[in-house]
């Protein structure tokens, strides 16, 4: 994978390391970095080399301390909308994402980048994470999608307090609610659960993981009858050759030799 001004790649075993590098603003969501965040997805969707992503924010003080206030001061009426709706569809491109993607939240984890945290499959949080929508203090609201998934993972009370306040809250009280699945002491025992979460996932079946995050996202979607969706998608599970391993390595007793087909 090539190279970002914003972002650090680095490919090891199957596993994609994402690195928000822009510890001088505090990891800040620039126009820029959106951009190559949905570059580097296009590109997750389609390498098979590539089985999940680890995404991370560069130094400790900061996983992604919120979105460009520059940039956001200078918006209008009519680019703001274009503005909300271009990071919505990216977010939504790594919540769709077939393959995992682990959330490590390093300290602050503000508007534009809870909302990025949200997005990912799986959260893991070090201790001294520190979590919030604070857009109300600009006057704004969350835009990328912060309003709908924060009501989802916290329910609708907590939702309105943190957001209506704008406080934050640290990574204990994040895991109380829901919001992240562990809190690990430093950055590095967070990675390390990270890979051993993906290590266990990258040994079922990819299909199957695929259609797993479908049809969890199915179950928030208003519009769409998740358990249609889940009935369709275990019709297509069926049709693969991961079903047939799968079940005559149960039946022979031996462990499943999975390809993705």
């Amino acid at each position: 994978m090539e190279n970002f001004r914003n972002i650090l790649t680095e490919e090891k075993e199957s596993v994609l390391y994402l690195t928000v590098n822009r510890e001088d603003k505090m990891n800040a969501l620039n126009f820029e970095t959106l951009e190559e965040l949905r570059e580097i997805f296009d590109e997750v969707v389609d390498n098979k080399d590539i089985k999940a992503v680890i995404l991370t924010g560069s130094g400790d003080k900061a996983f992604v301390a919120g979105a460009d206030i520059q940039e956001i001061s200078e918006l209008n009426e009519v680019n703001a909308r274009k503005f909300a709706e271009n990071g919505q569809e990216i977010f939504a491109m790594i919540e769709n994402c077939h393959k995992p993607v682990i959330a490590v939240t390093n300290g602050y984890t503000l508007g534009g980048g809870c909302e990025l945290a949200m997005a990912c499959h799986i959260r893991i949080a070090t201790a001294n994470a520190k979590f919030g929508q604070p857009e109300v203090n600009l006057g704004i609201i969350p835009g990328y999608g912060g309003t709908q998934r924060l009501t989802i993972l916290v329910g609708r009370g907590k939702a309105n307090e943190l957001m209506m306040t704008g406080d934050m809250i640290g990574a204990d009280e994040a895991l109380q609610l829901k919001l992240v699945n562990y809190v690990l002491p430093t950055k590095a025992d967070a990675i390390d659960k990270a890979e051993e979460i993906i290590a266990k996932i990258m040994s079922k079946a990819p299909l199957a993981i695929g259609m797993i995050i479908d049809c969890v996202n199915a179950a928030f979607l208003s519009d769409e009858n998740g358990f249609q969706t889940e009935a369709n998608s275990f019709a297509r599970c069926v049709k693969s050759g991961d079903y047939v391993e799968g079940t005559s390595a149960f039946l022979e007793k031996r462990k499943p030799i999975f390809k993705g087909e």
